[in-house]
């Protein structure tokens, strides 16, 4: 059952830049603004919010604590894109406000800010960041109907509720499509594997990674795991991997035991290929980290920062003036996910004064019919909130991630 909220809004208008009416993002774009079929804009919306009234547009992720580089990329990337769109006209002529709010990657403390953004007047989430908090949110936003689209959250369960879509792979498809590309580009044939046996995102990429091997020439000569009680010294499974002979380790959870594991690596003189997903991606960015240990370690991603194409140009241009660092995936699914929000609420032709329900129930529609030219490529979604789309991978060479041509 579904619990229709109304939500009424009264903003005061926004003065300074006046904005000028709306046109289709394949006519004015902002720099790195993506182009969605299908878009279209509310006939009597020339001017921006003329009647007052603005979207409000939530964010949830990690921007404290262990995960902080994923919740303050996406919140990062997040800002941008709203910027930009209001610069371009706003959605259907109506201005966006963002709020962020810290969750600490904590699925109690994220339906605490779930409930305070709802109270701010929230319409739509672009959120959460990290699955098990995705998951105890879209259970909660599902009794509201409120429309969520997960930029990161990659576990199945963070889709399973008709509310919630996602802009990223999920487990399963990072561990079916890495086993794929290590097969396809013939990396290595004798794989070990580390992974966390305690945690859904880890263990979901490794069961479906193991489930694809065999077929794409793989052999999975060891399989070694720890849990989140034991994820500081991982010498004894690194030579179990060692002694079974395995080529490429393939690591599927995140950069802070990552690096770990690199380092312990080096000091017992293994060094294979290592290979992981998009919960790698950061590690360039943890403080302390020493980036030569990361010299040749590649992962599965959508999205690489040195792309030429313009649109990731721009994006990363304008995330390094404004952040002083290079953006990663994380970023780049949000910043996609924002545009993927105003490309939807286009189709549909919605606008700020209809209730949380209605908006989810358009929204839902919309999404399956909307195609996305996004920074991580060219993205439609299925009925279940999944996406389709093309992986790519990327290399750490002298510091910096690089695109592997295909």
């Amino acid at each position: 059952m579904k619990k229709a909220i109304s939500v009424l809004l009264a903003a005061s208008m926004v003065f300074g830049l006046a904005a000028c009416g709306q046109q289709k993002s394949s006519e004015t774009k902002a720099a790195g603004e993506t182009t969605a079929a299908g878009e279209s804009k509310a006939e009597g919306q020339s001017e921006v919010g003329k009647d007052g009234a603005v979207w409000k547009i939530g964010g949830i992720g990690p921007v404290t604590g262990g995960a902080a580089v994923y919740g303050l990329a996406c919140k990062n990337a997040q800002q941008i894109a709203v910027d930009e769109i209001n610069a371009a006209g706003g959605i259907n002529g109506y201005k966006v406000e963002m709020e962020f709010d810290d969750d600490e990657h904590d699925a109690e403390k994220s339906v605490n800010a779930y409930n305070h953004l709802k109270d701010w007047g929230m319409q739509m989430l672009l959120g959460t960041v990290t699955s098990a908090p995705c998951i105890q949110v879209s259970n909660e936003s599902v009794k509201d109907n409120m429309f969520q689209l997960t930029p990161s959250g990659s576990s199945p369960d963070c889709i399973a509720n008709s509310n919630t879509f996602a802009v990223c792979f999920s487990d399963p498809q990072q561990g079916e499509k890495s086993a794929e590309y290590i097969g396809s580009h013939k990396l290595a044939t004798k794989i070990g594997i580390l992974y966390d046996s305690s945690d859904v995102y880890s263990s979901g990429i490794h069961d479906s990674f193991v489930a694809n091997a065999e077929k794409n020439g793989l052999q999975v000569v060891a399989d070694e795991q720890f849990t989140a009680d034991n994820k500081t010294d991982f010498n004894i499974q690194l030579q179990n991997i060692r002694n079974a002979g395995a080529e490429l380790v393939f690591l599927p959870f995140y950069y802070t035991e990552a690096a770990l594991v690199l380092k312990q690596s080096k000091d017992m003189g293994y060094s294979p290929i290592f290979f992981g997903c998009d919960g790698m991606d950061g590690i360039l960015n943890l403080e302390g980290f020493d980036k030569s240990l990361a010299e040749g370690l590649m992962l599965l991603t959508p999205f690489s920062a040195d792309a030429k194409d313009e649109k990731t140009q721009k994006f990363v241009a304008a995330y390094k003036e404004r952040f002083k660092e290079v953006p990663i995936q994380f970023a780049a699914d949000t910043y996609d996910g924002m545009y993927a929000i105003k490309a939807a609420a286009e189709k549909a032709n919605l606008n700020p004064s209809m209730s949380v329900e209605e908006l989810g129930t358009a929204m839902e529609k919309a999404m399956t019919e909307i195609k996305l030219e996004g920074l991580t490529g060219t993205i439609t979604w299925n009925a279940d909130g999944s996406p389709s789309k093309e992986p790519k991978a990327v290399v750490i060479k002298d510091g910096a991630y690089q695109s592997i041509e295909n």
